[in-house]
This record gives C-alpha cells, sequence and structure tokens, in this order.
C-alpha cells in the first residue's frame, strides 16, 4: 500500500475514530434513539468506505501478483483469502 493511500486510511480511521466517541457520549447523555442509530449507520459507512479502499489496493497489487504469478498455490490462497472474508459478512 502507498503511503498516500495509507495516510488517508488513517485519516479516515480517526475519523471513524471521532464519531465513536460522540456516539458514545450520546449514549451516556441518553440522546434520543434515533439520532444515535444514524450515528452509528454513518460510523459503518465511513468503515465500509475504508474497506473498499482496502480491497481495491489488495486486488491491484497481492492479488494481481499470484494471478499473473507462476505459483498455483499462491493463486488459489488469495482467492480463497477473498472469499473467506466476504463469506463472513
Amino acid at each position: 500500500m502507498d503511503d498516500q493511500t495509507k495516510a488517508g486510511i488513517i485519516r479516515r480511521l480517526q475519523s471513524a475514530e471521532g464519531h465513536v466517541r460522540g456516539i458514545q457520549r450520546m449514549v451516556e447523555e441518553d440522546k434520543y434513539c434515533i439520532e444515535v442509530l444514524k450515528q452509528v449507520e454513518a460510523v459503518q459507512a465511513a468503515l465500509g468506505k475504508i474497506n473498499e479502499i482496502i480491497l481495491d489496493q489488495h486486488l491491484r497489487t497481492c492479488v494481481t501478483t499470484a494471478i499473473r504469478g507462476d505459483e498455483p498455490e499462491r493463486r488459489e490462497a488469495v482467492i480463497s483469502e477473498i472469499l473467506e472474508v466476504f463469506r463472513h459478512n
């Protein structure tokens, strides 16, 4: 992963972390449930975008290298890894 992409992911994670802290405060302050749910949805969307960026990078680097390589075991391993991630979602 290049430095620019990594920095962008870290910024997004820090932002999500701040939002999670805000949600915690909302719960502690007994804020209206729908407002809390909206904030949780926003964090989930932000984390989904982070997943999308990381997956894109993985497909363009590790997976591409493995598929173009001469090691069938490695190709099968990276395909299995990706499938396993999506089986848990």
